[in-house]
């Protein structure tokens, strides 16, 4: 099963609204996640839509409404309707403008970089129009998704794209792919020196590429991954003590926890369990 299911978990009313998830074909699994879907109307979908840092990258298109950014210390803007949102670092605030009609192509930490010529790493944290990716391919990419009849016409358009971009053979690192899984079957709670012990690969060099290739560095794809595994454990098991999941996860201390917690979400733990908050958490959960 594919381990990239968005949940919309709405503080308010403590009801989930699921999309679909889609695997990708076998020749682009080593650079997809998955493709996820999602359709609401705006009275289904919560004001305020928080999508919390998840390790990954996303071309996301907009079929139906599109979506407003509202970034901390600036004024809200308008998305575009397809573009490419970077690594996140930090809690990332958008709202529906209408009813919603997403289709979005999740991959794996370091699965873009082959589809670009573009830095990783200045994207982070921004949305990048496929006009600025991809030139005026791009721009017909946009125009099949936003104009196909069903997903399966989406994704069959997708995959034509990225494998047109794979045409030079292009592959991903064996070390930093094996890293990456590393961290993730650990949770996020594996020292990064016990990595480039394990892969015998010296820790500077290990930091440069994923720098060069995910965007974040060990310890950030970590921190992200740690969060992740306990949003889960509160979404599932809401009666958990704070500190019985900090340490389960194995933060310093509760306090550790809660400014780990409030850095990617926006909000602090207690918050997310209580009743007067009209927003969602957007967020990976495993399937």
């Amino acid at each position: 099963m594919c381990n990239c299911f968005y949940i919309y978990y709405t503080l308010l009313y403590s009801t989930l609204l699921t999309g679909k998830t889609f695997i990708p074909s076998k020749d682009l699994a080593d650079f997809v996640m998955c493709y996820w879907t999602l359709e609401s109307s705006i009275n289904d979908t919560p004001e305020i839509n928080t999508i919390v840092p998840d390790g990954t990258m996303k071309l996301i298109f907009h079929y139906g409404a599109t979506y407003r950014h509202h970034p901390k210390n600036t004024s809200p803007y308008l998305l575009p309707k397809c573009f490419l949102i970077g690594q996140l670092t930090r809690p990332y605030v958008v709202e529906p403008t209408g009813e919603t009609g997403t289709f979005m192509v999740r991959f794996h930490p370091n699965g873009f970089l082959p589809f670009t010529n573009q830095s990783i790493k200045t994207m982070e944290n921004t949305a990048i129009p496929l006009k600025e990716l991809f030139g005026k391919k791009g721009i017909e990419f946009e125009t099949k998704i936003l104009s196909a009849p069903n997903n399966e016409e989406r994704i069959k358009i997708t995959e034509d794209f990225l494998r047109h971009r794979l045409s030079d053979q292009k592959t991903l690192d064996t070390i930093l792919t094996s890293a990456i899984e590393t961290i993730s079957t650990a949770n996020g709670q594996i020292p990064i020196h016990e990595i480039s012990d394990k892969l015998e690969v010296n820790r500077r060099n290990l930091v440069r590429k994923f720098s060069t290739n995910v965007g974040l560095s060990p310890k950030q794809l970590s921190k992200i991954i740690r969060l992740q595994a306990s949003l889960k454990v509160l979404l599932n098991k809401k009666n958990s003590k704070l500190t019985e999941v900090a340490h389960n996860s194995e933060y310093f201390d509760q306090a550790h926890f809660i400014k780990d917690f409030k850095e990617f979400t926006g909000i602090t733990p207690k918050e997310f369990y209580g009743t007067d908050l009209n927003m969602s958490l957007i967020f990976d959960k495993e399937n």
